[in-house]
């Protein structure tokens, strides 16, 4: 599939997902307000066990920045809004992210491999759940390729996405440690399962938030991988 190809088709993905009932991803629904918890944890000690303790001084980019959610999250891991950049293929989601976050945080719309961002860019490459909805081999390849191009040495690929296959949703490809690897060949990555598995969650976080926190001690039943692909 060619590169327009595969953007048309990411499109038609997303398209489908928005049918999904809005208390799906609801934070006043128990089980996503018991993952975003885990995940803004599992991702702030895997910073610090990199030497970063704050965003603040650092220029940031997310590539498929949807509404803005992690944006706002690196905000209050001390990103300052004028070094913050998000970056989104869907106009209405983007739309989304600009009614919710400070003027002076950039959003770029638009396919993320032709950004014009310079070589050495940025000290820190986040995407989530990108990857997993890209099902073409060289796009995942080029969009990998780019991010790798902007980062700074020293910096690091921030990675959150699936890495099991979902055998509801033929929309999205797991991404396991070795496809990951391969992706970025010149990283160092160090990678942590985390996020108990959604079917699970749904059912056990309702009853006590600490059920999540039982179930998701058995790495087995974690569905993603969080990385840090630094970059020499």
């Amino acid at each position: 599939m060619n590169e327009h190809g595969e953007l048309d088709a990411i499109r038609a993905r997303y398209a489908r997902r928005a049918s999904l009932p809005a208390q799906r991803y609801s934070r006043f629904n128990a089980e996503v307000l018991a993952r975003v918890h885990e995940r803004e944890c599992s991702t702030a000690a895997l910073l610090a066990s990199h030497g970063i303790r704050s965003l603040k001084g650092l220029d940031v980019v997310e590539v498929g920045c949807g509404n803005g959610a992690n944006l706002l999250e690196f905000l209050q891991f001390g990103a300052e809004p004028e070094r913050l950049i998000g970056n989104e293929l869907l106009a209405e989601r983007l739309e989304q992210a600009r009614s919710r976050l400070p003027a002076a945080v950039r959003l770029m719309p638009g396919d993320a491999c032709e950004l014009p961002f310079g070589e050495a860019s940025f000290d820190i490459v986040y995407q989530s759940t990108v990857f997993s909805s890209i099902l073409d081999d060289a796009f995942q390849q080029r969009l990998a390729a780019r991010m790798w191009q902007w980062l700074r040495p020293g910096g690091g690929i921030l990675w959150y996405d699936f890495t099991y296959n979902n055998p509801r949703n033929a929309d999205v490809r797991g991404v396991p440690l070795a496809r990951i690897r391969a992706l970025f060949p010149a990283g160092s990555v160090d990678a942590r399962r985390v996020t108990l598995a959604p079917p699970i969650a749904r059912r056990v976080a309702p009853l006590h938030p600490a059920l999540y926190t039982l179930f998701n001690l058995v790495p087995a039943l974690r569905t993603h991988l969080l990385c840090w692909i630094g970059k020499p």
